[in-house]
């Protein structure tokens, strides 16, 4: 790959940073056939970081004809599986190698802290080695059939795919879509969000250099609204995976209608927290801290509607909004940081206003509730950690996905009221369930309208495990074996093997 066009300069931790960023289309680094780019962002210094080239429908149809060539002509699908999932060990082994590039680069450009990055770059590797060993095991099926005949499912890869990626994990959810692709045979087209292209660009030339052959994955940063609609659209692409806001899901599932595009989309939430009365307190706040405010709130499972049992309201409440006010913001590099910037001024407003509606509706405002300034970071994008109370269930901040460090807390007193309550919402992605009673956990579990519940736990995915939602939270479970399905065909092939031919007509 040419480096000509780009500047490195050593960063404070010792990595290389460059000034600029090109696409990658058919293994090379390719700029702007407008000769145009963008600028993005630190958002925790409010500072540019480095221009990207800002691809245009040309750049993205470029794209898609050098992904389609190496599906329709290249020899990636045709690789042995073993000979595939070497080449996934490769490239976690890569990533390992430059884990401290890769995670000062996700703080660089999200603004999160240096826990929340190491942690989403150690499960972006784990990802390629999870699939590497998934893809090795996953095969089709002989089915029992009438005598004389022989029924065998044989698994396909889709074809070409659309990947595109959030901002709020941004390495995370394109090794989430990039892994199982290619690990069933698929080549890609990732767009990453403009907010947050440069660690997508780098992944993608990481997989260069791993032994992915060229065009198998493909990096088009750009507009949603041009690059994005273009390729959803686009005749050559055979699936797209989503993940971002139910509002641009359904959009992206009527665009993807008329060509009948399979589809993955990872949407909205606006998850429960139901914290009973015989919870573990100490345990519950520490879980109910962690399932809002990590990665600052902007994660679409933060559980953001907490339901705690009357009778432990009050001892509940107090240790949380201590702990609350204890939580460190400041620079991003520190390990003791726990909450990191907003991504953008725009996001910082829009979370502004729910608190602010939530207020003006008559609910409190516990703690937080305000934008705070950093010394250092003055420029940056900074929001306190947020508690409201007194809510009730038709305030936006209640119905709303705020993505952001603002959770909504209400009382309960019966199991079948929060349950009713919990589910009195258009999402389902993520819940929690804190009680020591086991049945509770389980009877409660199996009634929550959400495809992930966790009990007494505050994490919501690793490797292996399904991720996706219910109702307006989308569809398609990423980040498990089944997810390798989401990107093949099942093929049925029949054959008779009796003594005499088959003769149905008798003619």
């Amino acid at each position: 790959m040419d480096n000509t066009m780009t500047k490195e300069v050593i960063t404070e931790a010792g990595t290389m940073k460059r000034d600029h960023y090109a696409m990658v289309i058919n293994g090379e680094r390719v700029e702007s056939s407008a000769k145009e780019s963008f600028k993005t962002f630190n958002p925790a210094k409010g500072e540019t970081l480095a221009t990207i080239a800002k691809a245009t429908q040309e750049d993205a149809e470029k794209a898609v004809q050098a992904a389609r060539q190496a599906f329709d002509h290249g020899k990636w699908r045709k690789y042995p599986v073993g000979k595939r999932a070497r080449v996934l060990n490769n490239i976690a082994s890569i990533m390992r190698e430059r884990f401290k590039e890769l995670v000062e680069m996700e703080v660089l450009n999200s603004g999160k802290s240096v826990g929340a990055a190491q942690a989403q770059i150690n499960q972006s590797i784990e990802d390629f080695e999870f699939y590497a060993g998934a893809i090795v095991g996953h095969r089709g099926t002989v089915n029992n059939m009438p005598n004389g005949f022989f029924n065998y499912t044989h698994k396909e890869p889709v074809g070409v795919c659309a990947q595109i990626i959030p901002w709020n994990y941004p390495m995370m959810m394109a090794a989430w879509k990039i892994a199982p692709a290619i690990a069933a045979g698929c080549s890609v087209i990732i767009k990453p969000a403009s907010l947050t292209p440069i660690t997508a660009i780098l992944l993608n030339e990481i997989c260069q250099e791993a032994g992915v052959p060229e065009g198998v994955v493909n990096t088009v940063p750009g507009s949603g609204r041009v690059i994005g609609d273009y390729l959803v659209e686009h005749k050559d692409i055979n699936k797209v995976a989503f993940t971002g806001s139910t509002p641009t899901g359904k959009d992206i599932m009527g665009k993807a209608s008329d060509s009948l595009k399979r589809l993955t989309l990872e949407l909205g939430g606006k998850s429960p927290n139901i914290i009973f009365d015989d919870a573990d307190i100490e345990a519950a706040v520490a879980g109910s801290l962690f399932g809002i405010y990590f990665n600052t709130g902007q994660s679409c499972e933060a559980r953001s509607r907490m339901f705690v049992h009357e009778s432990i309201y009050d001892e509940f409440m107090e240790k949380f909004i201590e702990k609350t006010e204890k939580l460190q913001l400041g620079d991003p590099f520190d390990k003791g940081t726990h909450l990191g910037s907003i991504i953008s001024r725009e996001q910082l407003e829009i979370i502004d206003s729910y608190v602010q509606s939530a207020k003006e509706a008559g609910a409190t405002i516990e703690t937080g509730g305000k934008e705070k300034t950093i010394e250092g970071f003055e420029n940056g994008h900074w929001y306190e950690p947020t508690v409201i109370t007194n809510v009730t269930p038709d305030m936006k901040a209640v119905q709303e996905e705020i993505f952001g460090p603002v959770v909504v807390v209400e009382k309960f007193t019966e199991e079948k009221d929060v349950i009713k309550r919990a589910n009195d919402t258009e999402y389902g992605l993520g819940s929690a369930v804190w009680t020591t009673n086991q049945a509770t956990a389980t009877r409660v579990a199996h009634q929550i309208e959400a495809g992930i519940v966790m009990v007494n736990c505050p994490f919501s995915a690793f490797p292996g495990t399904p991720f996706g939602g219910y109702k307006q939270s989308g569809f398609g479970r990423e980040l498990c074996v089944e997810t390798l399905d989401l990107y093949m065909e099942d093929k049925s092939v029949l054959s008779y093997y009796g003594p005499k031919p088959i003769n149905p007509f008798g003619v």
